[in-house]
Formats: C-alpha cells, structure tokens, sequence
C-alpha cells in the first residue's frame, strides 16, 4: 500500500513538475515572441545592386550590433531635405524628352520617389547657367524700374512649376544671390568686389522685388540666403563679398526692415558657407537681440572638407541660436566629371574635391580620396545628430561633362542626363539622398538612438505620422548583424557591406 501510495505521490509530483516546466517554456517562449514582434520595414541602397529595395528576408544570427532608440529624447524639429533649381539642371530637362523629363521630377518631387520638401535656386546667375545674367541690368536703376525674371521664365520657372504639380506635399524654396549686379559693387565686376554703401537700399529691394515677381509666377518663396559664400570665389565665378559684421549690419538695417516693410514673410538666413569659421559668423549674427532680430538662422556648406562634418561647430551654432534654423544649403561632390553608368565609382575611395590640388599644406589632411556615396551618407548623418534640421543637395540634373557650367567648374550630380541621346543615370548619390528624404518628413523630430559598434553611424527621427525612422550606414567591408530594441520590442536583422539602410517602424 505504502508503495502504491509512494508511487502515486511520485507520479503526481512528476506531473506537476513537468507541467510547471511546460509553463516556463511556454512563458519563455511569449517572452521571446514579445521581443521579437517588432514590426519593421527596411529599404536599402548597397554597393551589391540594391537600389531602395525592400528587403523581405529578415534572417540575422542573434545578437551583433544593438541599436537601441528612445522616443523620450527629442531633439531638433525637421525642416527637410532635397536639392537645387539651376539654370543648368532647368536647361537640360528642356532639352530631353517628354517622359524622361517627368521621370526625373517624379524621381524627385512624386509620391513614388524621394518626395523632396526643402529646396533652393539661385538669384541672378551663377557659375552652374549658361552665361552671366542679373534681374536688375541698368545701371543706375535705384528704384528697380526695369527688375525682371525673364531670364528665369523658360527653364527654372517651368522646372519649378512641374516640380509643384507632381509634389502631393509641396516643398520650400530657399532663393540665394551670387552677387548684386556689378554696377552696384565697388570693382563693377560680376566676381569678388563688395556692394557698395550706396546701393544698399537698392539691394534689399531686389530681394523684395524677386519675391513679389515669383509670386506673380505662382511661386512661394519660402526663405533667402544673403549671399552665397560670402568669403567670395575671387577669381572664379559670380561672388560678392561681405564680412559676418558687414552682413549682419545689412540685415538688420536694410534688408530686414524692407521685407518687413513690404509684408513678405520670408525667412532669412545668414552665413552660407563652410562650417570651419561658422564660430564667428553666428558671434556676430547673435550677439544681441537687435543684431538678431531679422535673421531666422544660419546657412551652411560642406566644402572644408570631405568627411570632416565639424560637428563642435554645429554644436556650437545651435547653443548660440537654439530655437532658429540651421540648414546645409548646398553640397556636390565637386572638382570631378561625373562616371557614367557607373555605380563602382560611387561606392569607391576615387574621388577627389578642389582641396586635393588647392588645399593649403595644413588643411590637406581634410581634403583626402573619398567615395561619394560615403561623403554624403557620412554628412548627412551627421549633420542630424549635431542639430542640423535641412540638408539641401546642388544641382539635381548635370550631363555627362558635370555642366554646363560656364566657368567650367565641372561637378556631380544625383542624376545625370545625356540630353543628345535622350538618356538618364541615376546615380548612387540619388538613393542616398532618397533614404532620407522619403522617410523623414518635414516635422520630424529627431530622437535618442545609441549603437553598440562606432563603426555604423546612425540617426533617427519620429515623424508626424507617429512612424518611425533609422537611418544606419555601413561603410565596411563586411555584413553586419543588428538588434533594432524599441522599448520591449526587438528585432535582429542584417545590413549589406557597404550599405545605407532605412528601417521604418509604425
């Protein structure tokens, strides 16, 4: 009896205990499927031929990289992204063919391609038209009586048009001078010189003028640039000079009081050139609230080098004007004839910038051979976890020769044409550019993201719509595992040697 009931007992408790384990397991196993449920979806750009593509095959080893993003760290609100109206661009799509032309605008304005929201154009010419042109060409014309954009009406204009007619969203158009017309600058030439104190007035009401004339057009200028590098291109192209105390002192007591005066809304900002002196130009845009008042934020280029994003700078411009705008206006890989049909090139260290001649000695070292997919993946990410709320490209169509460009000054585009044969390559650098500007919208703000390996650079930002965007850049060799951990959610993935990823949850 005694064995009977022994073997019972025995029986029970073992059934129990395998019952208990059976609820381990299962617990286990919901625990496991609760982290694992983190709903993604990836698009990628790599160096193996993927183009934006949608990768179905999440299959990953556990563990490697660990991405973690917080939604409680907030950071700058998205302004945008996109490229450049130039003559240049505006020119070549009139010269190719109906459908190529609303191939390009859908590729860059349309629901199905990069659906750019922040853009910008030239005032007057600049070295990427056909020849030099200023809206305001008689001499002594104080009050603008003959101001016209004619010289704009067949290719930008209609550009601009298109582009509208295509964006579900819309986008923001920045407008930036080269120069005053020479008969306003003190060496009455179209480069270098500086406006005379005379024509200042004058010149604040060209930019006035330019606005109401755009309006006529059907066009919203959304915000200026003073001047486009105002340290000046001597001897080069369309340039103007102002020092940071000069500039400001034009804001503040010509060119804002006349916006204001005229009732044009129009952002305004100052700088608008390369990062390594942006300490002293928002010294001086910032130094009090008089000096400030008309400036809505600071405009920024790349050029100083071809990695190095100067990120103390940014820092630093954000802590001195934290509530304005701190937007890139321009980047190109520059001083090279594009590759044609050539998605290797993009993706390999062969190019160089105008440092790599002209750089002096001490500033060589910022000027090596890069590859361009990497420069731009590299400055953008960056660029947004140092306080950068706008990133705008150059020239978004050149031809195979990098022009035209009547100086010569031959540079890249994301997409380049060959109008004679009716031909269209679109590039590396496009989908790049696409990663961002698809999936982070104007509103976005950026939010916490750490990685657990300094060798893939990441960012993300929340949208209005509540969805959610990572944007991860691998620029080795060699395939990488992640964890993407959203609070209690994960999920393990893989990203491609040599590859841009965007990952979007909702």
């Amino acid at each position: 009896m005694k064995n009977s009931i022994g073997t019972s007992k025995t029986r029970i408790s073992g059934k129990v205990w395998g019952i208990s384990v059976l609820l381990v397991l299962v617990g286990l196993q919901s625990c496991m499927e609760k982290k694992e449920n983190l709903d993604l979806t990836v698009y990628e750009t790599a160096s193996n031929g993927n183009k934006l593509m949608k990768l179905m095959d999440f299959s990953s080893t556990e563990g490697g990289v660990q991405i973690t993003i917080d939604t409680a760290k907030t950071y700058q609100e998205i302004t945008g992204f996109g490229g450049s109206f130039t003559e240049a661009s505006a020119s070549l799509l009139n010269r190719l063919g109906k459908s190529n032309r609303e191939k390009i605008l859908e590729a860059y304005f349309g629901d199905s391609g990069a659906k750019y929201s922040l853009t910008r154009t030239h005032m007057n010419s600049c070295d990427f038209s056909l020849r030099n042109y200023s809206y305001a060409p008689v001499p002594g014309d104080t009050d603008l009586e003959h101001f016209s954009i004619a010289e704009d009406e067949d290719d930008i204009i209609p550009m601009i048009k298109d582009a509208m007619a295509i964006s579900t969203d819309g986008f923001k158009i920045l407008s930036s001078p080269w120069t005053a017309p020479p008969w306003m600058k003190d060496n009455n030439d179209w480069r270098g010189g500086k406006l005379l104190p005379e024509y200042q007035d004058t010149w604040a009401l060209f930019f006035s003028k330019y606005v109401d004339a755009y309006k006529e057009k059907g066009i919203d200028i959304w915000g200026f640039t003073v001047e486009n590098e105002p340290l000046g291109n001597d001897n080069n192209w369309e340039s103007m000079h102002f020092s940071a105390q000069e500039m400001t002192d034009f804001v503040q007591n010509h060119l804002g009081p006349q916006l204001e005066t005229d009732g044009h809304e129009v952002k305004i900002l100052g700088y608008d050139q390369n990062r390594e002196h942006l300490k002293e130009w928002v010294d001086a845009m910032y130094a009090d609230e008089k000096s400030s008042r008309y400036f809505n934020g600071t405009a920024i280029h790349w050029y100083a080098s071809t990695f190095e994003v100067f990120p103390e700078a940014l820092q630093y411009a954000h802590e001195k004007a934290p509530n304005k705008y701190l937007i890139q206006t321009e980047a190109c890989v520059d001083a090279e004839i594009p590759k044609w049909q050539d998605d290797a090139w993009y993706w390999e260290k062969e190019a160089t910038d105008w440092g790599w001649d002209w750089a002096p000695d001490e500033d060589k070292h910022l000027h090596p051979k890069y590859a361009p997919v990497n420069r731009y993946a590299r400055d953008i990410i960056g660029c947004l976890n140092n306080w950068v709320d706008g990133w705008i490209d150059w020239n978004m169509v050149l031809d195979k020769q990098g022009g035209p460009n009547w100086f010569k000054n031959w540079c890249v585009a994301p997409v380049i044409v060959d109008a004679d044969n009716d031909e269209v390559y679109f590039t590396p650098i496009y989908y790049v550019m696409a990663h961002f500007s698809r999936f982070i919208r104007p509103g976005a703000k950026r939010i916490g993201v750490e990685s657990s390996d300094n060798g893939l650079l990441v960012t993300a930002a929340k949208n209005p719509d509540g969805t959610i965007a990572i944007v991860v850049f691998n620029e080795s060799a060699d395939k990488k595992n992640m964890t993407i951990a959203l609070g209690d959610k994960t999920r393990a993935i893989a990203i491609n040697a040599k590859a841009i990823q965007t990952i979007q949850i909702k």
